[in-house]
């Protein structure tokens, strides 16, 4: 997490939040939901997927968020700005990368596409020297 002019932010440049060690996957799924309400994976995963390159990571951390929470479209601005005067879970602690096996890159300009795990894609990018690489955090503290 790092803050950007006086407000924190989840959003990285030109990096690859490579799956966790621990991810019980060996190539991408996409998530399945166990309840009636969409899960925030499912949710991440739905708005990324359908829009690779359209949204940071804070857009998407908090949109879902609003979503889950019913906060009306009219009172976001401010929701917003509310959520992220402290600092918040980054793509690394999503269950994408946790759980279902795909990679989070972001663009320089801080805009995220997902990439199976798996991929030709997946392996280009873990292997290039182009973006600073992260791992997804593990889900087991061993």
């Amino acid at each position: 997490m790092a803050i950007r002019d006086g407000i924190h932010t989840t959003n990285y440049d030109a990096t690859f939040i490579e799956v966790a060690d621990d991810c019980p996957v060996p190539e991408a799924t996409v998530p399945v939901d166990r309840g009636s309400a969409p899960s925030i994976a499912t949710m991440q995963f739905e708005m990324i997927a359908a829009h690779p390159y359209a949204f940071t990571s804070d857009e998407v951390i908090f949109e879902v968020f609003a979503e889950r929470a019913g906060i009306p479209a009219d009172q976001r601005p401010a929701a917003r700005e509310e959520y992220f005067s402290v600092g918040r879970a980054c793509l690394r602690a999503s269950p994408l990368g946790k759980r279902w096996g795909w990679g989070v890159h972001s663009d320089g300009d801080g805009r995220v596409a997902v990439v199976p795990l798996g991929s030709p894609e997946y392996d280009r990018l873990r292997e290039s020297a182009d973006v600073a690489h992260l791992k997804a955090m593990r889900s087991s503290r061993s």
